[in-house]
């Protein structure tokens, strides 16, 4: 536990960090009102647009367009600490012959040169593309789309779910399996960057130390988002993001490190850096800029009347995992009735915002396993105590509000884990005769773990002790969703190997929830 010094210090730099914060707010507008600030007409010796260009929390009028300009991506960006000024085009068709709407957006230095622009006023349910102009440079063309009106019922929706792409364990091959799917979106559960220094003997290796300054993670950033497979299916559709711990820092909890001698106070510094370049990052809207070393992430995604997607933080506001965040057996903190992986504020809003819901499917988009396997074979019982099985209290009354609430067709996406599964999930998984309140889909990683197997050690053993899971895989892929009003359809995707390129496309299986009839079912 921190000391009192140690929390002493943690609420001064929380307090002063936050001071700083509201005022980074505004700093990419002060350009605007600053004579000579922008440089006019701009030439570039090489691409500022390196790092491709991205949609993503699209609504049923509008989406968030992203890039980031950086003439030497993997060196701070490269660009001059001046304010540049981005031209945007967003037209209904690919050849650009009818725009729809243009507009300028200014890349600041305060926010490494990014460039969020927050769309509105387009036709519901349309696709279109887009484009950035600097100086005598163009971007490579996206292509985005809206969400249907909210009153309408779609008849379909086709989305994919990944994370945990690890840039030194293997090829993002996955990716270019599923820019052929013609997705409607994308969902990234978060491990989008790792933050371990660069090793060698790797299929690739990551530039510079174990990342920890605003500096270190904008070059992190830039190294996988040059990755063309990557930045290929960015350009495809809008993504809708959150984090996980790489992030930031490995098993982070709240403002805890995982290593016991680091301080709170140094911890929220570089949360505060990883934060903030995760925003300059990713597609996201101003209300997700952080301030200092908080930054609010979950919000809601709706896709019509078909389907509600929450996006979950389920780092930033947790409580320590109890009893270390390793394999332990249920007991101690498990049960702490103060645990909590959400944190008040966050869960009140997830029951608030279930509850107002008028969708046929209601997704929770979020990071760690909330099924309680037992990970161990034989008679000892151990489980993860960085998922939600470390976090019983909060875990039973989020499965019993959506049970006694009667929430439409719940459905758990989950990254992490870096495994395939599929779980029925219960309130009580000690009663086998417990009714199934919902269905938990688990994705395995885009390339962590390296080459990975289509049966782990003790899979059968897994399996039969714990008979709620349908599913399990440790190949690298992701899962693709066909979700109409009728039944939702998970596809698991898989590649067999990622630590050489090109490895083939292989669908290891299939799953079924209909609607009103909780449980999935192999097809």
């Amino acid at each position: 536990m921190p000391t009192q010094r140690q929390l002493f210090e943690l609420a001064v730099t929380r307090r002063n960090m936050l001071l700083s914060g509201a005022s980074l707010a505004i700093l990419p507008w002060l350009g605007r009102f600053s004579a000579g600030a922008v440089i006019p007409r701009p030439i570039f010796a090489q691409d500022p647009f390196q790092l491709g260009v991205a949609s993503g929390d699209p609504t049923s009028d509008g989406v968030v367009l992203w890039t980031r300009l950086a003439t030497d991506p993997l060196n701070g960006g490269g660009m001059k600490s001046e304010n540049f000024e981005v031209k945007w085009e967003v037209a209904s068709d690919e050849g650009f012959q009818q725009i729809v709407q243009s507009g300028t957006e200014l890349a600041t230095p305060q926010l490494g040169h990014s460039v969020h622009v927050e769309l509105s006023g387009l036709k519901p349910d349309g696709w279109y593309w887009y484009r950035f102009h600097v100086g005598d440079a163009i971007s490579r063309i996206g292509k985005t789309r809206t969400m249907p009106a909210e009153n309408v019922m779609p008849e379909r929706l086709r989305f994919a779910f990944a994370s945990c792409q690890h840039y030194e364990s293997g090829y993002y091959t996955a990716y270019d399996h599923m820019a052929k799917e013609n997705l409607d979106l994308v969902l990234h559960l978060g491990d989008y960057i790792y933050e371990y220094a660069g090793m060698d003997n790797r299929v690739r290796k990551h530039h510079g130390p174990e990342i920890t300054t605003l500096e270190h993670y904008r070059n992190r950033y830039a190294q996988y988002r040059m990755d063309p497979s990557l930045q290929t299916m960015h350009a495809l559709c809008p993504w809708v993001v959150v984090w996980d711990d790489h992030e930031f820092d490995n098993n982070c909890a709240g403002a805890i490190s995982e290593e016991s001698h680091v301080y709170p106070a140094e911890f929220l510094l570089r949360r505060a850096n990883s934060y903030q370049a995760y925003y300059e990052n990713m597609p996201l809207r101003r209300t997700c800029l952080p301030q200092g070393p908080d930054m609010t992430l979950y919000r809601t995604i709706d896709f019509g009347r078909l389907a509600r997607f929450e996006m979950l933080d389920t780092r930033q506001y947790r409580t320590d995992q109890p009893n270390g965040d390793k394999l332990k057996p249920l007991e101690g903190g498990v049960f702490d009735p103060l645990g909590t992986m959400l944190g008040d504020a966050q869960e009140k809003w997830l029951m608030s915002e279930l509850l107002m819901s008028e969708a046929k499917w209601n997704v929770l988009g979020q990071q760690v396993m909330m099924a309680r396997v037992d990970r161990t074979a034989g008679s000892e019982a151990k489980f993860s105590m960085d998922q939600w099985s470390g976090y019983d209290v909060a875990r039973r009354r989020l499965l019993d509000f959506l049970a006694t609430r009667r929430i439409p067709n719940p459905v758990v996406l989950t990254g992490d884990i870096h495994s395939n599964w599929v779980n029925d999930l219960k309130i009580d998984f000690d009663n086998a005769m417990a009714p199934i309140v919902a269905s938990e889909f688990v994705g395995t990683s885009i390339s962590s773990g390296g080459n990975g197997l289509q049966f782990g050690k003790n899979h059968a053993e897994l399996m039969s002790e714990n008979p709620f899971v349908k599913f399990q895989n440790s190949e690298r892929g992701y899962v693709s969703c066909t979700v109409t009003s009728k039944e939702w359809r998970s596809d698991y995707q898989m590649v067999e190997y990622v630590e050489t390129p090109d490895a083939p496309l292989v669908n290891r299986g299939t799953f079924v929830v209909e609607d009103g009839k909780p449980g999935a079912v192999k097809t």
